[in-house]
């Protein structure tokens, strides 16, 4: 039996959920093209359904993207007949607007206001949520995909795992790397600006939505190294996307984002030493030794690595964000489940505001 998908509680105006799907069978059938076609439908489905792409990654035989998601807003703020239609031509283009436009006019020509509102349902149901919206972009993607490939039958392996995340701070920092981590994490390259398939990726390209995403993303000045700046109030809080591209950049590489700091660091490597500077993937072996041996992997080495949490745990957060999610969700759970928070197991100990909790504890493998 499927388990419920553990979702946002209703006072909270957005939600984040890291949303993963495979290729049936974990075949590598994503090249070149079909990789752009899929960030092409992303992208429209995003617009169109009033979400936001925080970061994202499309690989051979999956993908990873996290997605905000508002919540709906009450009817009195729903756009108008033409405000509807202007959305969708924006969107879709004209057969489709004009189509909808002309069905919005035919009934409401009528006096068949019943059939006109139902129809405008049927739009407005399918936004702001995140279900809809992995449902279209993943039949939307195997109709292009089998036509191009004259193939018949699903692409996907099973309904779309999700994990919620808390929309602030360490937690959703931690998750938008791990996302852009993944080709590094596949050997594919050492550095996910490399990688045209990816939110970093695209932003040091010029993506002007990825780019304003991390621009959001740098208003949690949650430092990598382990020192914590408040977070702003304000959207961006007028990082410069220059300065945004450089703060996502040293997050990644785990390297502290002074330059007097990075200097001390690469006098290490003058000296023989290894500066974290030049840190990359870190392989199963290796962080699994250290746990062995009493001790916690860094974050940044906990990034490079394939933990379990990210894909498999059920919301992320600080404790009370946990807490509140379990609560919320609490006839999911067992009676005698007292609360809901547990720490990240072989992770370093960090200062309380970076801390990271889950909802559902892994027993084995985190590290896979």
């Amino acid at each position: 039996m499927r388990r419920p998908r553990v979702k946002v509680p209703p006072s909270y105006a957005q939600a984040y959920y890291h949303c993963v799907s495979r290729v049936v069978g974990r075949e590598f059938l994503l090249g070149e093209a079909e990789k752009e076609q899929f960030v092409r439908y992303m992208r429209l489905y995003e617009k169109l359904y009033g979400l936001r792409v925080i970061s994202y990654a499309v690989m051979s035989n999956h993908f990873h993207v996290l997605v905000e998601v508002p919540q709906r807003p009450d009817d009195s703020k729903l756009p108008d007949d033409a405000g509807l239609v202007a959305h969708v031509h924006s969107c879709l283009g004209d057969e489709a607007a004009t189509e909808l436009e002309w069905e919005l006019s035919h009934y409401r020509g009528q006096g068949n206001d019943k059939s006109a509102e139902e129809l405008r349902e049927r739009w407005f149901s399918r936004m702001w949520d995140i279900s809809r919206y992995m449902k279209v972009l993943k039949q939307r993607f195997t109709q292009w995909f089998n036509g191009r490939h004259n193939r018949r039958g699903t692409l996907w392996e099973d309904r779309f795992r999700s994990v919620l995340v808390e929309g602030k701070g360490a937690a959703i920092k931690t998750m938008a790397a791990y996302i852009d981590l993944n080709p590094v994490r596949a050997e594919i390259c050492q550095d996910p600006k490399d990688y045209r398939w990816c939110s970093y990726g695209e932003a040091v390209a010029g993506g002007k939505l990825a780019q304003k995403a991390l621009q959001w993303l740098q208003s949690f000045r949650v430092d990598s190294l382990g020192g914590v700046e408040v977070a702003p109030d304000s959207d961006t809080a007028g990082v410069s996307n220059k300065e945004a591209l450089e703060r996502w950049r040293c997050y990644l590489f785990g390297v502290p984002f002074s330059e007097k700091a990075r200097e001390e660091e690469l006098q290490k490597e003058k000296q023989g030493g290894k500066a974290h500077v030049f840190r990359v993937r870190i392989s199963r072996e290796k962080a699994l030794e250290v746990m062995k041996e009493g001790g916690r992997l860094k974050r940044s080495d906990y990034l490079r690595c394939r933990v379990r949490y990210f894909s498999d745990g059920a919301a992320l957060g600080s404790k009370s964000f946990v807490e509140e999610v379990f609560q919320s969700a609490r006839e999911h759970f067992s009676p005698k489940r007292e609360d809901g928070s547990r720490p990240l197991r072989g992770l370093e100990v960090v200062p309380k505001p970076q801390r990271i909790y889950n909802l559902r504890q892994l027993q084995k493998d985190v590290v896979t």
